[in-house]
């Protein structure tokens, strides 16, 4: 029986050397593959001039360059671009491009729908279906960077910025996420900086103690909540992870993080979590945690209303009165524009199409029947005179 030929999309630079280590190649072959593979976007062996013809026909029977292929491609009145691919099995994930004046930034998906249902999200309301490949993900780049230079007519790199904020929780997937960052950040890769290659996390909590380790680039957690009893509701983790938990992680991650704060993205819902005592114990937690408070960014998101979520945009004037009572208290504090909310491209949106195993919509009706209400800190903030970090 024939084996499957390699996806030399799936390893990082350190696995590609290894992988051709198993065909009598020098680590400097690796290297040349590489360059070709992610900087010249190049899957044609025969085209790759500078390698050996003996290493090319090696490559022909145990390896390929295999993308994704995609399904359909959006455009927003604003530039932004969504891409729907095919992974197999009757899923589809999305990938987003989000074009700025000082910036390009890739939206890349991590898993075939999102385990963690979280109550606002449209991905969470579909369901689990099955991890990416590290190669699935950095396909997703692949595809994005080469096309969008054949249409702009440039060598030179167009996305500046990625974000783990596509599909699913990176930091459940963490195996084959940490080689896809790696060749991302490779100078013979994308050479992305550190700092502008982004993981959002629901708050994983011993994954996030890992990737400070293994590699670290700048980290955003999804918030949401100001205590405990209303994040069990919108973001069913924090059960798991609670508040205090997870803060004294994101404290444990700044030790290693590229940048010196951590984004908290926090979705701003009418009537739920967007009232001045949400802010008040908001500062709290934000200042005064453990003492010391969290060195942070606080974005606060635009909620992209869809039918099954049960929920509403908080008003405008109130999202700059939430807004204006964080930056007074000392916190940074930004609105993000929503882009792309007319090809559903936008923050929360992105739905793909996958085959549930979770029963996930099941749960969410469910937590639907529970009545949304500003809640009382499960743990009380420490005393407003505590010394925040950073002041």
């Amino acid at each position: 029986m024939t084996a499957t030929p390699a996806n030399l999309l799936d390893f990082d630079l350190e696995g590609l050397a290894a992988f051709c280590e198993t065909l009598g190649e020098k680590r400097f072959r690796a290297v040349q593959l590489f360059r070709w593979i992610h900087q010249k976007g190049e899957s044609d062996f025969e085209r790759m001039s500078d390698l050996a013809k003996s290493l090319r026909e090696k490559l022909k029977g145990a390896a390929q360059v295999q993308g994704l292929q995609p399904i359909s491609q959006q455009e927003s009145a604003d530039g932004t671009i969504k891409w729907l691919f095919d992974v197999g099995g009757g899923d589809g994930i999305e990938a987003v491009y989000i074009p700025e004046d000082d910036r390009a930034t890739l939206c890349i998906s991590s898993q075939a729908g999102c385990a963690v249902g979280c109550r606002f999200c449209s991905t969470g309301h579909q369901g689990f279906s099955r991890n990416l490949t590290t190669g699935e993900i950095v396909a997703q780049l692949w595809f994005a960077e080469h096309l969008l230079r054949k249409r702009l007519g440039t060598s030179e790199r167009v996305i500046s910025n990625v974000v783990m904020m596509g599909m699913g929780e990176p930091l459940q997937n963490y195996a084959a996420l940490v080689p896809a960052l790696r060749t991302m950040l490779h100078d013979h890769g994308y050479g992305l900086s550190r700092r502008r290659l982004t993981v959002s996390t629901s708050g994983v909590v011993p994954m996030m103690d890992r990737l400070g380790q293994d590699c670290p680039v700048a980290l955003a957690v999804s918030l949401h909540a100001p205590n405990d009893a209303l994040r069990d509701q919108l973001v069913p983790l924090n059960r798991k992870y609670p508040l205090a938990e997870l803060l004294d992680a994101c404290n444990r991650y700044l030790a290693f993080a590229p940048r010196d704060f951590i984004t908290f993205e926090y979705c701003m819902l009418d009537g739920v979590n967007d009232q001045p005592e949400h802010a008040a114990q908001l500062v709290e937690y934000v200042r005064h945690h453990a003492g010391r408070g969290v060195s942070c960014k606080l974005n606060l998101i635009p909620f992209n209303p869809f039918p099954a979520s049960g929920l509403l945009r908080s008003p405008q004037p109130r999202v700059q009165a939430f807004a204006k009572m964080l930056s007074d208290a000392g916190i940074v504090t930004t609105v993000r524009k929503t882009r792309g909310d007319d090809i559903a491209a936008a923050c929360g949106q992105l739905a793909g199409d996958v085959k549930d195993r979770t029963r996930v919509g099941e749960r969410i009706a469910r937590q639907r029947t529970i009545t949304l209400h500003p809640a009382q800190p499960r743990h009380a903030p420490a005393p407003a005179d505590s010394a925040a970090k950073g002041d």
